[in-house]
This record gives structure tokens, sequence and C-alpha cells, in this order.
């Protein structure tokens, strides 16, 4: 249900309120309009993720993102970072499915020149060394969770439903729960909480610093995600993006992720654009 993929971390205050919007009859209905809320049927993007962490200077890393959904109802995405150069061509290629088939996902090192794939038991492991996990780059179904609508929010100064997810078998997820604060007008998740072997409080979570209309779909602008027990962080700037452009389905293949080479015509056409 999520696509809320590059997730961020700020101060914010929390208000109770009366929302006067859409009423949603359960967690599930309102997971649901998460999943489904329109976001074209394939978009690309040049972003920065900076690592940060206190006493270091950040980390800086260029990247280009691209996702599609096929006509089989799969989303198709591709991660590929372009700077720095101890980074360079790192790729990530997901295939989330339509159907029960648990996602696929393959990672490219330049140094090893082959892609390997990232078994179920490894997508708990952070990417590229940030606070994402891979499970946080997959979308989960809808109905991999248990859903419940907990109370409604002023999140920042914007209206939001808190919604509470459950795994509905265990194991099929590294979380025990998530909460998330939806925003009311975008269905987009500005802060989710994450929790893990049994405890009370948050390990981690994830804000949304800055949304905004792009081609007239929401976009999340910023965001950070901050491990609460290190406090490191990873934060995300989107630069440009563009939705439902030409971007063909052989770029989502494992041939593609280990020849970054080949995406270079692909990326000159987009630019263009």
């Amino acid at each position: 249900m999520y696509k809320f993929k590059y997730p961020i971390t700020f101060i914010v205050s929390t208000f109770l309120f009366p929302i006067v919007c859409h009423s949603y009859d359960s967690g599930f209905e309102l997971a649901t309009a998460v999943s489904n809320r329109p976001d074209g049927d394939n978009a690309y993007s040049v972003g920065i993720m900076a690592l940060v962490e206190k006493g270091h200077k950040p980390r800086l890393r260029q990247m280009n993102s691209f996702r599609l959904d096929d006509p089989n109802g799969n989303t198709l995405s591709l991660i590929r970072f372009k700077k720095p150069q101890d980074i360079k061509n790192t790729g990530l290629l997901t295939i989330d499915y339509y159907s029960d088939k648990d996602s696929d996902q393959w990672i490219f090192l330049p140094a090893v020149k082959k892609s390997r794939r990232i078994s179920s038991k490894r997508k708990g492991g952070r990417f590229v060394g940030s606070d994402i996990f891979y499970e946080d780059l997959r979308d989960r179904r809808v109905s991999e969770d248990t859903h419940r609508i907990v109370k409604k929010e002023k999140l920042n100064g914007m209206e939001t439903i808190v919604l509470e997810s459950i795994p509905s078998s265990k194991g099929n997820s590294v979380y025990d729960k998530r909460v998330s604060w939806i925003h009311v007008k975008s269905l987009i998740p500005l802060r989710i909480d994450f929790y893990q072997n049994g405890e009370s409080k948050p390990v981690k979570r994830s804000l949304v610093k800055q949304v905004g209309k792009k081609q007239g779909f929401w976009t999340i602008l910023k965001a950070v995600t901050q491990d609460l027990k290190s406090h490191h962080e990873t934060h995300i700037q989107t630069n440009e993006i563009l939705y439902d452009q030409s971007i063909p389905s052989e770029l989502f293949t494992q041939k593609y992720l280990e020849d970054p080479l080949r995406e270079k015509d692909i990326v000159k056409q987009l630019s263009r654009k």
C-alpha cells in the first residue's frame, strides 16, 4: 500500500481536530485509497540522497529513478546512482507483482560486475548504507496487513488520518507494525512510524518535508528517514520529475541493470522533454 518510497524527518507538532473530509468506513478502505492514489503510469526522477550523521560531513549521492506500471498490473522500478565515483552505476531493480507472488529485487554492484538477488531474508538490510531498508523500496499489497483507523490529527498544520497497519501473517515484514499519518488531501503518508522486535516505541520514523503538484500529480519533493536510536538520517530530495513518459519496459530487466550504458539514450530523451 505504501507509495512512499523516499520518506523524511523534521520536528512537527500534532493537534486533535474534527476533519471535514471523505469519511472512510474502515482502515482497509483508507489503505486501499492510499494504494490507488493517482501517480501516473510511469515516472522518471533525478534526485539527491544525503546520509547525515552528527559530527560528520553529509555524504551526497546523485541518483536517477524510474518507475513503470505494466499492463499486467505489476510495478517495475529502477534506482541508479550517478555520483560520487565510489557508488557510481550501483543499481537496484524491483518488481512488485500484482499477484500474491513476493516482490523480486536485484542489486548491481559495479565492482562485482554482476547483479545478485536480494533474498526475503535480507529485506531488512540497509540499502547502500542508508536508513532505508530493501522492504521500504517495495510496494506492499493492502492485503498483506490488517488496517485500523486510530484517530484524526493535524500534522504540521495539515489534516491527516492516522492509520495502523499490522502484518497479517508473521514473517511477511521486518516490521511489527507501521503507523501512518495520511494527508487527507493528497493521500500521501506524511509520517510513518516503524516498530520492530516487540518494542513499544518506534525504531525508525519517516516524514515528508515538502510536497507539491507536478504535472497534476501530488509528489514528495523532500523527505527524511531517521533511525531513532542512532539518530542517523537519510535525506532524499527530488530535483526533477517527469510523469507519463515513453519509458521502455526492457529498462527494467537484469540485462539493463548490469549494463548502465544501455539506459543512457533513454535518459537523454527524457531530459530533453
